[in-house]
């Protein structure tokens, strides 16, 4: 690949943030589009051209500046980014990739006809088909939005025909599909890097701890068996070689009560369920991604530390951002990141912490302490 001297980013939230910041110690220029006035991104070095992420004349724009594009979130028009790649621009990954990723369903029919293991599913296309399926499930399911959920949003869990009444109310006419309720020990994740050149990486199994359908904590390593390891990372890069385009790609799984492993989504990108490789391992996600898509050789995904836990800081309240208490959680230990947003809303995604340390207990507890402490 000729030289790389300018990363195009399509979203310039805290994953662009995070990207720009590891771009730029690369040595790397980069440029972004979003829509908000000094975004995440733009605050760390990134140049921001302010337009929704939609907008053809914007994308067309940052093309024309960038020597590779990416994404920072699927939720993007996969038509113009098809375009933009038809003019000759690198686009990672393939706009067809995140297409297919984007329609949960269709993301499961791509899964299931590669033989990976996937929860049973099927189309709701109107109420009947959705009685059908919950009666098909055992008297349980997850009904979901094919496009745009994110965060809990667009999941609901079915366990009578009341709930499912209740769901299909809320979800109006979008477009639904449904899967068979897994029972599962524990949801563990996978980090998968690929470059253009195909060369992969593979980071460490972690355990992903979700409330209200958010992750709110992070373990690495996952504390599960060789057998269980060795399969989840076998089954994500399977995953990853039969997806196109280069870049840091998220699986996230299910280790079942019956001890098999079933994959639940793929994010085509940089993933929360990674944040902890900042400290936790030798090369970030962040900077595996912009080597991936450059071309420059794959760095370590060794823990650089026996065990490392991210917290999620999520926001507890609406309003204006006040950060309190990051020095007092850092003289704790924990590496505190702050992503630039205003305002603080409830759930909102405001930063994380990262602690490393001889074992998971003893990390999980200082990062416990750390969270405490802080507000925003």
């Amino acid at each position: 690949m000729s030289q790389t001297d300018t990363i195009g980013i399509v979203g310039g939230g805290q994953l662009g943030r995070m990207l720009t910041e590891a771009a730029t110690g690369l040595g790397l220029n980069v440029i972004v589009v979003d829509p908000g006035q000094n975004c995440p991104a733009a605050q760390v070095g990134a140049e921001q051209i302010v337009a929704d992420l939609h907008d053809a004349a914007a994308l067309k724009q940052l093309a024309e500046r960038s020597d590779v594009i990416t994404i920072e979130i699927e939720h993007v028009d996969t038509g113009e980014l098809a375009a933009l790649a038809e003019l000759g621009k690198p686009v990672h990954p393939a706009p067809l990739t995140v297409a297919m990723i984007q329609d949960k369903f269709a993301q499961k029919q791509f899964l299931a006809k590669a033989g990976i293991a996937v929860a049973d599913f099927v189309e709701i296309t109107d109420e009947a088909s959705a009685r059908q399926a919950l009666q098909d499930f055992g008297g349980s399911m997850l009904l979901k939005t094919r496009f745009g959920a994110f965060d809990g949003r667009g999941n609901a869990v079915v366990r009578s025909a009341q709930e499912l009444t209740r769901a299909l109310d809320s979800f109006g006419d979008q477009r639904l599909y449904a899967e068979k309720f897994v029972s599962f020990q524990k949801e563990l994740a996978v980090m998968v890097a690929r470059s253009v050149n195909g060369e992969t990486a593979v980071y460490p199994v972690v355990e992903t701890i979700q409330e209200r359908n958010i992750c709110v904590e992070v373990l690495a390593p996952a504390e599960i068996n060789v057998q269980a390891r060795k399969q989840a990372e076998t089954l994500a890069l399977q995953v990853v070689e039969q997806l196109d385009g280069a870049g840091v790609f998220g699986i996230e799984m299910f280790l079942a009560d019956d001890g098999d492993i079933i994959v639940n989504e793929v994010a085509p990108r940089v993933h929360n369920s990674g944040h902890y490789t900042i400290e936790g391992c030798a090369t970030s996600q962040f900077e595996q991604h912009i080597r991936a898509i450059t071309g420059m050789p794959l760095g370590s995904t060794e823990l650089v530390a026996p065990a490392a836990v991210m917290i999620n800081i999520l926001g507890e309240r609406d309003g204006p951002t006040a950060v309190n208490g990051q020095e007092q959680a850092e003289a704790l230990g924990a590496a505190v990141h702050f992503y630039g947003k205003s305002p603080t809303k409830v759930d909102r995604k405001m930063g994380h912490l990262t602690v490393t340390g001889p074992d998971l207990k003893t990390a999980r507890q200082q990062a416990e302490a750390a969270r405490k402490i802080i507000t925003v």
